[in-house]
């Protein structure tokens, strides 16, 4: 019931989001009916289709063929979809600036132009009852100075009355400029009080209704705000794929432990995580990950969680250049909570055919310290969690413990098993900004290096993404973690 409330939440979320979002780039920038329209209108309902494929397909067992199809344009949506409307809000804010810098510019202009058109005589100095006659009626902007009829030109007598200046003003106009059409905002009432005044008096001018901003300065500064808002949120997510597709940096820290011995001192340990193989990351994705922590010569490699997205049968291939880790001191690997969605045990014994050794609950001595690796809190829904028991119980305080543990938050059982470095992954360090906000809820550290009481964590980026293939403001990473014994 609490799943099927949330997942409501979330596509009502999502259907409110498209749509304001069609609004902004589509409803608010083109023709009704316009051939772009359309094309917007159905992407609006494409695209959020072929995401919500993405997300389910490996889920429901779709063939491998059909995830990848959808993978690329159903993720890479989710992060355009985020970053385009984090830009149309900020538009929000330029918007209304906008609008009234326009209409200023625009008052700016119209003023000059009556300027220009009042000199001696005009409508400032002297203005006769025939000529606030052409204001009110729209004619005086029309008709030159020099041939602007004088009043007595436009009073003429008979039995008509008073309706004889206004005739002569529209004969005026007529003759001068040719058929005028009448503004649309000038109401009936107003005419009526023109032809209905006294011969020789000067109606009261209607009162001016206030107007709303012209439709092409809106149509002006909708594609202005729009544009920019797609540059920016599309060159954001492009940044962001080039960044993943790129592969990881290699950063390099030094981490002292007080019970290290000598001999270990400058122990260079290679920490990767969060790789993430699946429909979008494959074999190639492998390859450059490997031959970047081979480049840095490390004691030992630390596989901490999140190899794949997906099946041996589907993956296995994609995960094959592993098999050309080298390290002095070998490859280890602990499960993160995606190979419980991937057959865990199924994974645990192909890495084990690469050469990976898997550490479950296990521990292995390693040249001046203990080694250890506990399994992944996912597994506790297998009755395969983590045991620190199993992993760290017997062994002796005196040495120093690293251990291997995909998830920060089983820090705390790592400070009372006396560990001295915890090496984790998990948080992708937010992935897309601003979710390290959100990761930050979650979890106690989201990357770097911290302390907790005598435990040090070490939480890395990650060398992959899960979901859209795209960083921004978390890059991928590899981290040489070195030893430094304070006895050195």
């Amino acid at each position: 019931m609490v799943f099927a409330l949330v997942a409501l939440v979330v596509l009502a979320l999502l259907g409110a989001v498209h749509r304001y979002v069609w609004r902004r780039f589509v409803g608010d920038t083109t023709a009704p009916g316009s051939r772009l329209r359309r094309a917007g209108t159905v992407a609006a309902f494409v695209l959020p289709l072929l995401s919500v494929g993405a997300m389910t397909s490996g889920r429901v067992g779709a063939p491998f063929w059909l995830q990848q199809v959808l993978a690329w344009p159903g993720f890479l949506w989710l992060a355009c979809l985020l970053y385009l409307t984090l830009a149309l809000l900020v538009g929000e804010v330029v918007r209304p600036v906008l609008l009234r810098v326009l209409a200023r510019r625009d008052a700016a202009r119209a003023g000059a132009g009556d300027a220009r058109g009042s000199g001696p005589g005009g409508a400032e100095s002297g203005t006769t009852p025939g000529t606030r006659e052409e204001i009110a009626s729209g004619t005086l902007a029309t008709v030159p100075d020099e041939t602007r009829p004088r009043t007595e030109e436009l009073v003429t007598s008979g039995p008509t009355g008073a309706s004889a200046p206004s005739e002569a003003v529209a004969r005026t106009a007529s003759d001068a400029t040719g058929p005028v059409a009448e503004p649309e905002s000038e109401p009936a009432e107003e005419r009526a009080a023109i032809a209905s005044a006294p011969a020789g008096t000067t109606p009261a001018p209607a009162p001016v209704r206030a107007r709303a901003p012209h439709p092409s300065r809106r149509l002006f500064v909708s594609r202005v705000v729009g544009g920019a808002a797609a540059a920016a949120g599309l060159a954001t997510v492009g940044y962001g794929t080039y960044g993943v597709l790129r592969g990881p940096s290699v950063k390099r820290i030094t981490v002292p432990l007080a019970r290290l011995p000598r001999a270990a001192h400058g122990f260079r340990i290679a920490v990767v995580s969060d790789i993430h193989i699946g429909p979008i990351l494959g074999r190639a994705h492998t390859r450059r990950i490997v031959d970047t922590i081979n480049a840095t010569s490390p004691d030992l490699v630390a596989v901490v969680g999140d190899l794949v997205d997906g099946s041996v049968a589907d993956l296995g291939s994609a995960a094959e250049p592993l098999a050309a880790l080298r390290a002095r001191h070998g490859s280890y690997f602990v499960t993160g909570n995606h190979e419980y969605f991937s057959g865990a045990q199924q994974w645990v014994d192909h890495v084990r055919e690469l050469g990976l050794v898997p550490l479950e609950n296990a521990r292995v001595e390693i040249g001046g310290f203990d080694l250890a690796g506990v399994n992944d809190i996912a597994g506790e829904t297998e009755g395969q969690g983590p045991d620190f028991g199993r992993a760290l119980g017997d062994r002796d305080r005196g040495r120093a413990a690293v251990l291997m543990a995909h998830q920060p938050v089983v820090i705390h059982d790592a400070v009372e098993h006396g560990v001295d470095l915890q090496l984790s992954g998990h948080t992708h360090g937010g992935q897309l900004w601003p979710g390290n906000l959100l990761a930050e809820l979650a979890n106690p550290t989201v990357a770097g290096l911290e302390r907790y009481g005598d435990t040090q964590l070490f939480v890395s980026r990650g060398a992959g993404a899960w979901g859209p293939p795209v960083r921004v403001g978390a890059p991928s990473d590899i981290t040489v973690v070195e030893l430094a014994s304070r006895q050195a």
